[in-house]
C-alpha cells in the first residue's frame, strides 16, 4: 500500500490558530527540544520540591507535598523521589495495603499533562520523532506518521529518514494527557495477554479502510495508550511471561511490535509497577533489570497511620471522635507486630483494614440511627474489617484464620481504645498545659463539674479543652460544648483519666 491509501490527518484544532506552535517547524524555530517522559517527570518533581523548600518547608514536609494522597515515612518518600530524579522506571515492592498504588497515582498527578503531538496521529506521536534525527533513533515515529510525512510507503518504512521531512508540513496540536491517551493502567492477572498491551485489529476500522496492513486498523493496547506519559502496572508479578516480554521491549527500545502487525509503534513512557513480595519471583530477570525497586513498607510513625485513617474515612455521618481513629491505627499496628506473615493473613494488617474498621463502626451507628459511634461499634468494626481480609483457601484454613483474628480482637480492642484515650488526654495536658500536673487535675475537676451539670468556678479551663477539641475533631454539626461532654465521656470510659500523663 502506498501513501495515497492513507487518509489525510485531522485538521489542526481551532485553538491552535492562536498557539505559537502550529507545525513542527514552529517548534524548531521556538527553540524547543525533545524530552523523554522520564526527563519531563524529573523536571516536574524537582521544580515542585524546590518550590516547597522556598516556601519554608523542611525536607520531610517538601517530600510529603509531592505525594499528598500517600502518607509514608520520610525515608520511603525520599527513596521514591531520588529514584524519580534518576530517571528510572520504578517497581514498588511491599506488603498489601502499604500505599503502593496510591503512590503511583500521586506520581501521575505530578506528571505534566500538556503535550504537543502530531495532529491526527493514532498514538499521539512526538513531532520531534519525525524531524529530529537523534530523537527519532531513540523514539521512532509511528508507521502512520512516517508514511504521511516521510515521503515513503509502508514497504519502505525501514528507509525512513527525518532529513526528508518538511517540518513546515507536519501539523501539531496541543492537548492534555488523560486516561487512554498518555495514562494507561494494567491490573496484573494471568488473563492479561500480550494483545492487551500491544493492541488488536479494530474490525470497524478494517472495514472502513479495507487494508489489513494499514497501521490505522490497529486499536492501541495499554502500552501504546501510555505513549508520552505513564504506564501503571499493578501486581506486575501476576502477568504472564509473554505479556512481560512485551513490556520489556517497550522499556528497552521505546517501541512495541504488535503480534499481528508488520510495523513497530512508539511506546515511550515511565513505567510505575507494584508487586507484593510473594510475587516477585514471577517477574522475569530481564524485566527486573529495567526497574528500580523501591521498598514501600507500612508506616512506623503512629501519627501518620492515624492520619491515613482520617483521610480515608467520611467527613459526614456519625460523629467519630479522634480517639477512635487513633485506636484503629493502634489496633492494626499491634496486629502487624504480633501476627505471622502468612499469605492467608497478609492483608489483615493493611492500611485498607485500618480505614475500613472505622467505616464499619460508622455503619453500625447509622443502622441504629445514632449520631455518634460507640465503643461497641468500634469492636464490631474491628472484628468485621479484619475478618473481611482473610484470603485463606479451604474451609479448614479459613476457620483457623477466623479463630486467630477473633482471639486477637477480643484481647486487644479495649487496650487499643484505652491507649488512644490516654494519648488524647496527654496531648492536652502535656501540649496545652505544659505538663503541669496540678493544672491538669484542676482542669479535670472543672470538666467533671461541667459534664455533670453542676457548673464550674473556672469556665476558662473548660474553654481551653474545648479549643483543643475543636482543633482535633470533625464536629459534623455538633456544638462544641456538646462535643466536650462526648469526648469527656469517651475518655472516662476508656480509663484515660486514671493513667498518669
Amino acid at each position: 500500500m502506498g501513501r495515497e491509501r492513507l487518509k489525510t490527518p485531522a485538521r489542526v484544532p481551532r485553538g491552535m490558530a492562536s498557539s505559537p506552535y502550529a507545525t513542527a517547524q514552529d517548534l524548531l524555530k521556538g527553540g524547543l527540544r525533545p524530552r523523554l517522559p522520564r526527563q519531563i517527570l524529573r523536571e516536574a518533581v524537582l521544580h515542585r520540591y524546590q518550590e516547597a523548600r522556598k516556601k519554608g518547608q523542611n525536607e520531610a514536609e517538601a517530600l510529603q507535598s509531592l505525594y499528598p494522597n500517600t502518607i509514608l515515612d520520610p525515608e520511603a518518600l525520599k527513596r521514591v523521589t531520588t529514584a524519580l530524579l534518576s530517571g528510572t522506571n520504578l517497581l514498588f515492592l511491599g506488603p498489601p495495603g502499604s500505599g503502593k498504588t496510591s503512590l503511583a497515582k500521586d506520581i501521575w498527578d505530578l506528571y505534566p499533562k500538556e503535550v504537543v503531538s502530531v495532529a491526527g496521529c493514532p498514538v499521539q506521536d512526538d513531532p520531534f520523532s519525525l524531524v529530529d534525527e537523534a530523537f527519532h533513533h531513540t523514539v521512532p515515529a509511528c508507521p502512520y506518521c512516517k508514511t504521511m510525512y516521510g515521503g515513503v510507503s509502508l514497504k519502505e518504512l525501514g528507509e525512513y529518514d527525518p532529513k526528508r521531512v518538511d517540518a513546515s508540513k507536519v501539523p501539531v496540536t496541543r492537548h492534555r494527557l488523560r486516561e487512554g491517551h498518555g495514562l494507561s493502567r494494567v491490573q496484573g492477572s494471568p488473563e492479561v495477554f500480550p494483545d492487551n498491551l500491544t493492541g488488536a485489529i479494530n474490525l470497524a476500522k478494517l472495514e472502513e479502510i479495507g487494508d489489513p496492513n494499514s497501521p490505522l486498523v490497529l486499536e492501541p493496547g495499554k502500552v501504546l495508550q501510555a505513549n508520552r506519559g505513564l504506564l501503571l502496572v499493578d501486581e506486575i508479578g501476576k502477568l504472564p511471561r509473554g505479556t512481560q516480554n512485551v513490556l520489556l521491549q517497550a522499556l528497552q527500545e521505546n517501541i512495541v511490535t504488535p503480534a499481528k502487525s508488520r510495523e513497530s509503534f512508539p511506546a515511550s513512557f515511565v513505567a510505575i509497577a507494584t508487586s507484593n513480595l510473594q510475587d516477585l519471583d514471577n517477574v522475569t530477570e530481564p524485566l527486573i533489570g529495567r526497574l528500580a525497586i523501591v521498598y514501600v513498607d507500612f508506616n512506623q510513625d503512629h501519627a501518620k497511620n492515624t492520619e491515613i485513617v482520617r483521610m480515608g474515612t467520611r467527613t459526614t455521618g456519625p460523629f467519630t471522635p479522634t480517639p477512635y481513629l487513633d485506636a484503629a491505627a493502634t489496633l492494626i499496628e499491634s496486629w502487624r507486630r504480633s501476627a505471622a506473615a502468612t499469605d492467608e493473613l497478609s492483608e489483615v494488617g493493611s492500611n485498607r483494614t485500618m480505614i475500613d474498621l472505622v467505616r464499619r463502626a460508622q455503619a453500625h451507628a447509622e443502622l441504629d440511627a445514632r449520631d455518634e459511634i460507640s465503643a461497641e461499634d468500634f469492636h464490631a468494626g474491628a472484628r468485621e474489617s479484619m475478618l473481611g481480609r482473610i484470603r485463606a483457601r479451604g474451609a479448614e484454613n479459613f476457620a483457623q484464620s477466623v479463630q486467630v483474628i477473633e482471639n486477637f480482637v477480643d484481647k486487644k480492642w479495649k487496650d487499643a481504645l484505652k491507649e488512644s484515650g490516654v494519648r488524647y488526654w496527654c496531648g492536652f495536658s502535656q501540649g496545652v498545659l505544659a505538663d503541669d500536673k496540678a493544672e491538669a487535675l484542676r482542669t479535670l475537676d472543672a470538666l467533671r463539674s461541667h459534664v455533670e451539670g453542676r457548673g464550674t468556678a473556672d469556665p476558662a479551663k473548660v474553654e481551653r479543652f474545648e479549643q483543643y477539641i475543636q482543633r482535633r475533631e470533625r464536629l459534623n454539626g455538633a456544638g462544641p460544648r456538646d462535643v466536650v461532654k462526648r469526648i469527656y465521656a469517651l475518655l472516662s470510659s476508656t480509663g484515660a483519666f486514671s493513667e498518669k500523663p
